[in-house]
């Protein structure tokens, strides 16, 4: 069987005769990446997006691919420390009280999947997707022809007290990080680091095997343009309702194929439950700001993680970007200035060269136990509720969907992953 950028590693069944025609709902990083490898199959694929816009939480993200996040953010941990980390408090996680009904049902179920015996089975699930996260998006970059997307240069934390750094620096030895390493910034590092900094570093540590793609939107239009040049179908409409075999458009259009993928984000729910699917997911918000292309901050830098204030700075191809929050809330709901007002005053603290930066905010979509939804619902191949791991889980997520879609054992396994063990609303 011809490589599907690798899907073929790992699989041990015989494959059964691919779909002809698959309908993909969701153009994000998932859906874009689930498009393609299902296209490599033989499969005529039509991805249908409801915006031509690359908005999504996809594109608007750290471009950090994050294989040292091993645990579940749904553990004991975050969970005691929840209250410190509060925005009010000056921290990252914002429960805003006007979006109560979102968060406090889904904050109930969270603290429930942290339980220790659940964690510990998420933590199993998660690293052996984050195992196979790498070598996936190698085949990835190869397969579309653009090996210089990913940049294997890892990652660095930076603390700005002696107090933060001694706390930061035992919180990350005694926490599983999966596939990656650690080492101390020497201080011939740190003082390169400085250069660069208005504050105070008082110490910082440099993860390898962790990566980067070095820019959203190119990865976003040369993953479009590898789909649509080998004879992919996009097209830009909302869809209503989908079953085994279709979707219906707010039009009142009715697309048929032989498969259907969802991975709509935090749209997916709707679309299941006519199905008695119950997904409790959120619209975990997320807040960025991104300073024009050409600015003062080294090209070859990898990304930085401030993490006395929840920050992380990524340099990419088309400027510096600096990210933060989450935020739980209403799809819909309007954004809070507050949060991009407190992110210019941490740039400016750091003396960042973000003066005429762009603000954004985007959702990713999230479930109680911060794993992903892959594998088959009433009839349907679902890839959604990535979280934070999006982008660190696309290529890997589309291996296990195209193998589910031709009847071979996926590269990992999904057992707890299955996107219906929230339980059937009947």
């Amino acid at each position: 069987m011809a490589s599907v950028y690798g899907i073929t590693h790992g699989m041990r069944n015989h494959s059964v005769e691919a779909p002809r025609t698959i309908l993909v709902i969701g153009g994000g990083v998932i859906g874009l990446s689930c498009a393609l490898a299902l296209q490599r199959l033989g499969s005529a694929v039509t991805l249908v997006e409801a915006s031509a816009a690359t908005r999504a939480a996809s594109w608007g993200n750290a471009g950090h691919i994050a294989t040292e996040q091993a645990e579940p953010i749904a553990s004991p941990r975050m969970v005691r420390s929840a209250a410190r980390r509060l925005f009010l408090r000056g921290g990252a996680l914002a429960l805003p009280p006007g979006q109560i009904a979102h968060w406090l049902p889904f904050a109930l179920r969270l603290t429930r999947a942290a339980a220790p015996a659940r964690f510990e089975q998420g933590r199993t699930a998660l690293s052996g997707l984050l195992a196979q996260a790498m070598p996936a998006w190698r085949r990835y970059v190869a397969d579309i022809g653009a090996p210089d997307l990913l940049r294997e240069d890892g990652h660095i934390v930076v603390w700005e007290t002696p107090e933060s750094a001694a706390a930061g620096l035992a919180a990350w030895r005694a926490a599983d990080i999966g596939t990656t390493r650690f080492t101390p910034l020497a201080e011939g590092e740190l003082s390169a680091l400085r250069h660069h900094i208005a504050a105070p570093l008082a110490g910082g540590i440099r993860f390898i095997g962790s990566g980067q793609v070095a820019d959203p939107g190119r990865l976003a239009s040369t993953v479009r343009a590898a789909f649509l040049a080998a004879g992919g179908t996009e097209r830009i409409a909302t869809v209503t309702a989908i079953d085994a075999g279709s979707a219906t458009l707010a039009d009142g259009t009715r697309l048929t194929a032989d498969r259907v993928v969802l991975a709509a984000g935090t749209g997916s729910a709707a679309l299941l439950r006519p199905h008695g699917v119950k997904v409790p997911i959120i619209a975990e918000r997320g807040y960025h700001l991104q300073s024009p292309p050409g600015i003062d901050w080294p090209a070859d830098l990898p990304p930085v993680v401030f993490e006395d204030r929840s920050m992380i700075v990524t340099r990419f191809e088309s400027g510096l970007r600096a990210a933060s929050f989450v935020e739980f809330a209403g799809h819909a709901a309007a954004p809070d200035p507050r949060k991009w007002a407190r992110l210019r005053g941490h740039a400016a603290a750091l003396g960042l060269p973000m003066a005429d930066a762009e603000s954004w905010m985007g959702a990713r979509p999230t479930l109680p136990d911060y794993l992903p939804a892959i594998g088959a619902a009433a009839g349907i191949l679902c890839a959604f509720g990535h979280n934070h791991l999006g982008l660190t889980l696309a290529p890997i997520t589309a291996e296990a969907i195209a193998a589910l879609a031709s009847g071979t054992t996926p590269p990992v396994d999904l057992t707890r992953l299955a996107p219906d063990r929230f339980g059937r609303r009947l």
